[in-house]
Formats: structure tokens, sequence, C-alpha cells
């Protein structure tokens, strides 16, 4: 216990959304970067919005702040193994010369994520040779994430062909364990399944990212009757920071603590900047962080 090493992160997507662009738009990177030093996180993960590695890391370091990993969008199954491969390579790429070390992905092909369709409802599946293509393509992808020092952090979402725990446990157990790992958002498991700790209790041993993302349940549940879309949902306010929704993150964080999790913990909340001032929430997490798990939840999780 006493060598673990937990760093805390925000993602920048409660300044500016790479899949609405105009969304926090006029939040500039020396703002976004700014805000986590007010807020005393460590780091953040890599927007589409981000510069070139020379630049990005002359201000990161003038912060003394780290860039944990970025989102991949892959499209394996779509686009065939060799194609999604030679994306990523180039995407490794980038990730190392910022110094990240998680490669996080998201198969997208069939998603619904960015479209007009009901996130409860429509979520899309694949066939059997379908998985079978997948999981050889994550094993690839896992295999040049190593060759760049890098892990893969395979991220279940809602809209997508892997969002349930069903589904999960499918890809958990065709893949190898050392070449692609999980990526834990409390938020996505919630929503999908209505439950968040049985993701965490089963795969603690390949958890190696983790978003802590928060749900407000009322609004999740008008959304859920409205039949809204993911942009029309998390824009109605369906997710927030940890301490302002209906998840425990106690229960999390004790669970991520007892199991030895060594690794980044990132605030992730998709919200409307113009609503959700982000420096705002970014201070109601970090509040939240120190009186609840910092000051009681570590204690109470080495008893």
């Amino acid at each position: 216990m006493a060598n673990r090493k937990i760093r805390w992160g925000i993602a920048p997507i409660g300044w500016r959304n790479d899949d609405i662009p105009e969304i926090g738009a006029e939040n500039t990177l020396s703002h976004l970067l700014g805000d986590i030093v007010v807020a005393r996180f460590e780091g953040t993960e890599a927007g589409g919005f981000f510069p070139e590695p020379q630049i990005l890391n002359k201000e990161l370091q003038l912060r003394n702040l780290k860039v944990a990993g970025k989102w991949f969008s892959s499209y394996i199954i779509r686009d065939g193994i060799a194609s999604a491969a030679q994306a990523f390579d180039t995407h490794c790429q980038f990730l190392q010369a910022i110094g990240a070390e998680m490669a996080i992905v998201s198969e997208q092909t069939y998603s619904i994520q960015g479209l007009e369709a009901n996130i409860f409802r429509d979520k899309p599946t694949f066939s059997k040779e379908e998985w079978k293509c997948l999981y050889e393509g994550l094993e690839e992808l896992g295999a040049i994430a190593h060759s760049y020092g890098l892990t893969l952090a395979f991220h279940p979402h809602l809209g997508t062909g892997v969002q349930t725990k069903a589904e999960v446990d499918q890809l958990m157990a065709h893949t190898d364990p050392s070449l692609v790992s999980l990526l834990y958002d409390t938020g996505h498991a919630y929503v999908s399944d209505g439950a968040f700790l049985p993701l965490l209790d089963d795969y603690m041993d390949r958890i190696k990212h983790v978003h802590f993302k928060d749900v407000r349940s009322e609004v999740t549940d008008a959304c859920r009757r409205d039949g809204l879309s993911f942009q029309q949902a998390f824009l109605k306010g369906m997710f927030t920071v940890p301490g302002d929704g209906c998840i425990d993150f106690t229960k999390v964080y004790r669970r991520l603590i007892r199991g030895g999790y060594d690794g980044w913990i990132v605030v992730e909340a998709e919200q409307d900047p113009n609503i959700a001032h982000p420096l705002e929430y970014a201070l109601k997490a970090r509040r939240y962080i120190d009186s609840y798990l910092l000051a009681g939840g570590e204690k109470q999780a080495t008893i």
C-alpha cells in the first residue's frame, strides 16, 4: 500500500467538446490548463484541439502538468485491422511525444453516440464474426501501444457495440490481458446497467485507467423517458462531476485502494460550459475529492 500512486486529473471535455466544436470554443488551451492548476489537479487528457507536441509540452512544463492519455476512435470492424493499426500507430507516436501513458480506445463501428438516435434504446450490436475481428484487432493495437511504452485501455461507451457489462465480459474473456486493459467509467456503467460496482469488482486486475463521472438520476430518467440522443442527454445535464450526482464515489475509491490501483483517476463530465462553469465544477470536484475521498476514503480503505 505504501508505494501506491494515484494521480488525479480532470478531462478537457468540461471546457471544450470535440464532438460539438462550437461548445466552449472560446476556452483556449491556456485557459484550460490554468483552471486545472487552480483546481489542483495533476494533469488532464489530450483533447482534439490540443496543439503539436513541441508547443503542448512547453505549456504543460510551465504548469507542471501531465497528460494521462488521449481518446482514439477505432473502426476495426468497419475499416479492417490494417487500416485501424496504421491510424493507431500515428496516434501512439503523438502520445509518446507528449509523455502520456494511456491509449484510450473505443470501437466506433455502428456507434450512435454522435447521431440523433435514442441512446437508451438503439445501441448497436456485433455479429459473431465482427466480435472475432474486434478481439484480434484490439490485440494488434495493444501490441502497437506496448511498442511505444503505452497501455491500451478499452473504453466501454454508451451508444457503442461494447457498452453493457455483458459485452465487456465478452471482450475481456476473448482478449489477452497483457495487451488489452480496461477503462472504468462510473457514469457510463451506471447509465448503461443501473450499477457501477460490478464492473469494478469483476475486473480490478484489468482496470488501468479510471474516469470518475457522476450522474444526475432525475435528469437521466427524464432523458430516458423522452428518448434523447447522447448529445441531447449530456447537454440536458445527465452527467456531472463527483459529488454533484447520485454515485457514491467513496465505495468506488475504497475498492480501488483495496485492489492496489496504481494509475490515473480522471474527473470527466460532459456538460455545456456555458451552463456548467468549467472552473466552478472543477473546484466542486476537487472539494469532494479532498473532503470525502482523500480525507476519509483512503483511511477507511486501509483498515
